[in-house]
């Protein structure tokens, strides 16, 4: 049995999810011999799963998303590959009491943790975006890593997406010069464009405290910061804008397009090779996925659809859990998932749900042991 499974968002860990499976299935099966290769998507979630298939964990002090310093982790490898997460230098869960900061929030102290990465050796990075708390076009980030963004006076503009509306002029010729020597993956299930009404300040804005003038300010700000960086570096500034994956993490994937020369990739594609799945899925008879809520996000390049269609390709049967189900059983039969098992069908009430989920974890997986395996 090869568990395969996301984080449950709110309630367990990616490996907590693992061993209460596990546990559950072995009420059902003693002895089942199981293997775990917790999963993430690039979104939160992502350093923990590399640190859970043996990546070192690494600790900096950076910027948080409002300029409060905050204890951010990275993961790194021996052979050089490290994976970082962006949401933990800039993420929702910076935010000082929770209160928004749409139009200031920086990716500073992402570009500070990819420094970070980069002095422990790291010579590839995966990078995961998703979660976070700005919409600055990953200018922030740019700016740690050497970049100038300058308004009319010569001065470096505020932080945030809304203060690029005065942006003047761009530099990039200062980017630590080690980028350009590391291969980066940007690892994201976003393939929203930068602007627009598909672009990262319409979809994703309203998730971060943008209200609908917000929204029109910080569209306008980022087109104006795309149309300085055409002048700057050319051409390329202007098709990274439309390119899929430059709106992720409120347009940090443009940032990383343009300014890093990274390379856009699915995120639980990305992950999935960088955590071992492949060798792990070839040992397998069967395999089980799953995250949180099962929805039709789930089918747009989320964890569990990638793990099925991984393992759908292999000749492997795919049961999911989940703490809530939202899709029908055709839909589940199209991603390659047999059969999906919720917490709420054991357990109605949401709170005592998420609070009781372990233990109900259990009881689901008991619950597939004996519908599959017994």
């Amino acid at each position: 049995m090869l568990i395969a499974a996301d984080k449950f968002k709110g309630s367990l860990t990616a490996v907590e999810v693992a061993e209460h499976v596990t546990a559950g299935l072995r009420r059902a099966v003693p002895g089942l011999d199981v293997a775990a290769v917790p999963v993430a998507d690039g979104g939160d979630g992502t350093v923990a799963a590399a640190l859970a298939a043996g990546f070192t964990r690494h600790e900096a002090r950076v910027t948080g998303p409002t300029g409060t310093p905050v204890t951010a982790t990275f993961a790194l490898r021996a052979d050089g590959t490290a994976v970082v997460e962006m949401a933990e230098a800039s993420g929702l869960q910076h935010l000082p009491g929770g209160v928004f900061a749409p139009l200031t929030a920086t990716t500073y102290g992402t570009g500070e943790l990819l420094l970070a990465a980069l002095d422990a050796g790291a010579t590839s990075i995966v990078f995961g975006v998703g979660g976070s708390a700005t919409t600055d076009g990953g200018a922030g980030m740019l700016a740690a890593l050497g970049a100038r963004f300058l308004d009319a006076e010569g001065e470096p503009v505020g932080p945030g997406g809304g203060p690029l509306g005065e942006l003047a002029t761009a530099d990039l010729s200062g980017l630590d010069p080690r980028l350009a020597r590391t291969e980066i993956v940007l690892a994201s299930d976003v393939d929203n464009p930068l602007t627009g009404p598909k672009g990262a300040p319409a979809v994703y804005g309203p998730q971060k405290g943008a209200g609908e003038d917000d929204v029109a300010t910080l569209d306008a700000a980022l087109a104006h910061y795309a149309e300085v960086l055409e002048r700057a570096v050319g051409p390329k500034a202007a098709e990274y804008a439309l390119a899929p994956g430059a709106g992720a993490a409120g347009g940090i994937g443009y940032g990383a397009l343009v300014g890093l020369d990274a390379a856009f990739r699915p995120g639980i594609d990305v992950m999935l090779d960088v955590l071992g799945f492949g060798p792990a899925l070839a040992k397998a008879t069967f395999v089980i996925t799953g995250e949180g809520s099962l929805d039709e996000q789930t089918l747009h390049g989320k964890a569990p659809a990638g793990v099925a269609a991984a393992a759908r390709a292999a000749g492997l049967d795919v049961v999911a859990v989940c703490g809530r189900l939202q899709l029908p059983q055709e839909a589940l039969d199209r991603a390659g998932i047999r059969r999906a098992y919720a917490l709420t069908d054991l357990e109605s009430d949401p709170a005592r749900c998420m609070a009781e989920a372990g233990p109900l974890l259990e009881r689901a997986a008991e619950s597939l042991a004996r519908d599959f395996l017994v």
